[in-house]
């Protein structure tokens, strides 16, 4: 094995891989040297609720291909339980194992209703919101689990918003927190039950991620001036790229030790401190650390000690 490429011979499935988060876990786990099959709902020919058509799943797997693994890219509603099966069953039958499996399903702000209280709150879109983040992920470790308990030192990525920490303020409204909170119950129930084959699960977020979405729709900035994003949102200096979590999770897959996290609640900013990576522009953005202690209702930000 290539000690610059730790994850070559590895198979890696990373669920929600269109953008964000997503498509970058699927490029450094590429660019590390792993297989990936990427997964989503919008592609070249369609376009998911999501309403992006900028970012498709066939563009990631070329990244990751670019990057120095392998992509291949997979429509997938994990919604969909038989298009579940049949992906994993295509996973088993080409390669035979499965050793990375990144649950990073979301898609569920277009059904957010923000200042809602829960009784106020539209009861479909709510319940859209719950089968997005969770019902998707259950479908998903159901079907694909049985392939990844085969190999002893198989992980699995469950991807939240915010670490266990921060969580336990209330994240509103009601369906928003019980989705971002779920992932974080999940990956510590399967850490119980995986423990036994020699696996491991742990829950792991990024902290406030200049995803496409947020350069372009809601700051109206480029990743080249994202700072000016900072005029409206002084605190939005402490953003990090979708790398630092694509960093994040190849430091987590090529760790012989991984099982020591087992269960754990990971963010990109904590774990940069325990393997020595950076964002790209060579700074460590802690965003969660940085929201836990820092007033956020402050007109002045001073990210001095957190990146």
């Amino acid at each position: 094995m290539e000690r610059t490429r730790p994850l070559t011979g590895k198979i890696a499935l990373v669920a929600g891989a269109t953008r964000g988060a997503g498509r970058a876990m699927a490029v450094e786990l590429g660019r590390a040297g792993a297989t990936v099959y990427v997964t989503g709902r919008t592609t070249r020919a369609h376009v998911s609720e999501v309403g992006r058509d900028t970012e498709t799943i066939e563009g990631t797997a070329e990244l990751v291909s670019a990057a120095g693994g392998e992509g291949i890219a997979v429509p997938t509603d994990h919604l969909e339980p038989e298009q579940v099966r049949a992906l994993v069953e295509r996973v088993d039958r080409e390669r035979g194992r499965l050793d990375i499996l990144v649950n990073d399903l979301w898609g569920g702000d277009t059904f957010v209703e923000w200042d809602k209280k829960m009784w106020e709150h539209d009861l479909g879109n709510g319940l859209r919101v719950l089968r997005l983040g969770v019902e998707s992920h259950i479908i998903t470790s159901r079907y694909a689990l049985p392939l990844l308990i085969r190999n002893r030192g198989g992980l699995v990525v469950e991807v939240t918003d915010g670490t266990e920490e921060y969580n336990r303020r209330y994240r509103k409204p009601l369906y928003y927190d019980l989705a971002k909170a779920a992932p974080l119950r999940m990956a510590r129930g399967l850490a119980e039950e995986l423990t036994e084959y020699g696996c491991t699960a742990v829950c792991l977020t990024p902290g406030w991620l200049r995803s496409e979405a947020m350069l372009d729709t809601y700051f109206k900035v480029s990743e080249e001036n994202w700072r000016a994003g900072c005029e409206q949102n002084p605190h939005f200096a402490i953003s990090e790229t979708p790398t630092f979590i694509g960093r994040a999770l190849a430091a987590l897959a090529a760790d012989p030790d991984v099982a020591r996290w087992n269960g754990a609640s990971l963010s990109s900013g904590g774990l940069a401190k325990e393997y020595g990576f950076t964002d790209v522009d060579g700074s460590a953005p802690d965003a969660w650390r940085y929201l836990v202690e820092v007033d956020q209702e402050s007109p002045e930000a001073d990210v001095t000690g957190y990146r």
